[in-house]
């Protein structure tokens, strides 16, 4: 070609670029190098240089025009391959997470993402104000940050419905905390970790336990950053018997509704209080409110419902009464 070219200065054909498109495609596909392949066709390009009259300006527009194709044909087929090896990626993060798929063919992808479902697992939920993606700024920062600061771990992180998603062994706790640590940094949302569970099914478990968690101090609203799946373990149980912790709520705490501003504030005040070790001074910095109107407060409870907040006696059930409520999202929604 080049020799026609500088013999007569025509111009390369549809068909030869094509084919040099072609042979890209499969240069890619083999796994060869494009630097060294460009290096290579400019030295058969000095080494077949047209002797005699010809102009070289024909010769190097054609050699441009075959390099060019080459590297389109080259980089079509990597776009491809990065194309297929995301959606092979997202299907194997949704199988894992999901339980989905036969736990063997899926014990057998999972070696290729670095993972051993042999081995326990733990996850870990970051969940922000925005929805984040693989290519999302902050899913880089925190991608790059865990592999300068844990290398080549069995580590994998992705991301689902809009939440970053980090899955660890589930002895390698400080690689969780880590990750809670960096993602609550870059997205100023709540992170939440499931507890490690063994098996080939323990990333779905964990995952799910993972966003119940989410889910459990949303509805709690916890102040809390990072929330750990093994300190509210507690909840799941008091809500366990929905019937009964209703019962419980609207026994101990119905009477509040009939209060002006309705119940919530002195739910609130409730929360508050518990919160503060039943201690009214700090109870009531909290809630910027004086001691006295505080005191107030929980007197008016006490006539409303028949229970004093004070009372140690009738503490627990009214302590209790107030989670039920937060959990059922009492007296926000009817009972």
């Amino acid at each position: 070609m080049l020799a026609e070219v500088g013999a007569t200065g025509r111009r390369p054909t549809r068909d030869e670029l094509e084919q040099r498109r072609s042979l890209g495609e499969r240069a890619a596909d083999d796994g060869h190098d494009l630097r060294g392949l460009v290096r290579r066709h400019l030295e058969v390009t000095r080494e077949v240089w047209p002797a005699g009259a010809g102009s070289a300006d024909s010769v190097l527009a054609a050699v441009a025009q075959a390099v060019d194709a080459f590297a389109e044909g080259y980089e079509r087929a990597q776009r491809l391959a990065v194309r297929q090896e995301e959606a092979a990626r997202r299907e194997f993060i949704d199988d894992l997470l999901y339980g989905r798929s036969d736990l063997g063919r899926l014990a057998e992808r999972a070696e290729r993402f670095g993972l051993v479902l042999a081995r326990a697992h733990a996850v870990a939920v970051a969940q922000g104000p925005e929805a984040y993606d693989d290519t999302h700024p902050v899913t880089r920062r925190v991608s790059t940050a865990l592999i300068a600061r844990f290398g080549d771990r069995r580590v994998l992180l992705a991301t689902k419905n809009g939440q970053l998603i980090c899955i660890a062994p589930g002895q390698q706790e400080e690689v969780l905390a880590f990750f809670a640590r960096q993602a609550h940094a870059a997205t100023g949302g709540r992170v939440a970790i499931g507890r490690p569970q063994p098996g080939a099914g323990s990333v779905a478990h964990s995952y799910e336990e993972a966003l119940s968690t989410l889910e459990l101090a949303e509805r709690l609203r916890l102040e809390e950053p990072v929330v750990r799946a093994v300190d509210l373990l507690v909840y799941p149980v008091l809500t366990r018997d929905r019937q009964a912790m209703a019962d419980l709520v609207l026994s101990a705490l119905g009477p509040l509704r009939g209060a002006r501003g309705g119940a919530e504030p002195l739910l609130r005040t409730l929360e508050v209080y518990f919160e503060s070790g039943c201690t009214s001074a700090e109870a009531a910095r909290r809630l910027a409110l004086s001691v006295r109107a505080l005191t107030y407060r929980l007197a008016r409870i006490h006539q409303l419902t028949g229970v004093n907040p004070a009372d140690p006696v009738h503490r627990y059930t009214l302590q209790t009464a107030v989670i039920g409520a937060r959990l059922l999202g009492w007296p926000g929604q009817e009972l």
